[in-house]
């Protein structure tokens, strides 16, 4: 079914990666996968920029439908195949509305965790960079993730992010936790996300779609400090 489906991905994606665990979770596993290199900007290349202008991954192709942001991509998943694999999206309305938000919400952890320490490690020059600065992002970054722990909290051990089932918030959350917990994080300062975690990494879309280049390499150590 999923023969005329293609995906452009990068390993270690965020974006990318919550793509992939909803074609898991929808039992469309057979895609055609194009990996390509952001070290080698495979993304500006002829053939994804046919795909999406903007030179970015994912990208995603199914038969004549073209579909970019991992968000629409992940809402057409789960609108044009409600009948297989997981429901990502609750028919209840008010459920409905809270997966969606939470689905959406998850952009702040990316901002506020990743891509701000993306942009003082990597991008802002050393002598640029200030106690101070760092020192507002970590205050931005534990303040964040405080309130995912308060969401978690309120619904007790075992829930997903949404309630007692894996939805489409989960699929958009678990990459950005993951990421962080990769590069370092001490996790454990948030019990229920601690739980989370633990019990989202071991489903089998989220071990089928793992990242290729963190299997069998150990953790960094970027967050140690945070």
């Amino acid at each position: 079914m999923a023969s005329d489906m293609v995906l452009y991905w990068g390993s270690g994606s965020g974006p990318c990666w919550r793509v992939m665990i909803c074609l898991e979770e929808k039992g469309l596993s057979d895609y055609t996968s194009k990996l390509i290199s952001f070290e080698n900007k495979e993304h500006k290349s002829d053939e994804v920029l046919k795909i999406n202008p903007r030179g970015q991954v994912p990208a995603f192709k199914h038969g004549n439908v073209i579909v970019n942001e991992s968000l629409s991509i992940c809402l057409y998943l789960e609108n044009t195949f409600k009948g297989q694999g997981t429901k990502l999206l609750p028919d209840d309305p008010a459920q409905h509305a809270l997966v969606l938000q939470r689905a959406v919400e998850s952009q702040n952890i990316r901002e506020k965790t990743i891509y701000a320490f993306f942009w003082y490690f990597h991008l802002t020059k050393p002598e640029d960079r200030t106690e101070a600065m760092f020192e507002e992002k970590k205050k931005a970054c534990h303040e964040e993730l405080q309130m995912w722990e308060g969401y978690l909290a309120k619904l007790g051990d075992g829930s997903y992010i949404a309630g007692k089932d894996f939805t489409l918030a989960d699929a958009c959350i678990f990459p950005f936790i993951a990421i962080i917990v990769r590069m370092g994080f001490n996790l454990s300062q948030y019990p229920h996300l601690t739980k989370y975690y633990d019990l989202v990494k071991d489903r089998p879309s989220v071990k089928a779609s793992w990242p290729p280049l963190w299997k069998g390499t150990p953790n960094k150590d970027l967050y140690k400090d945070i």
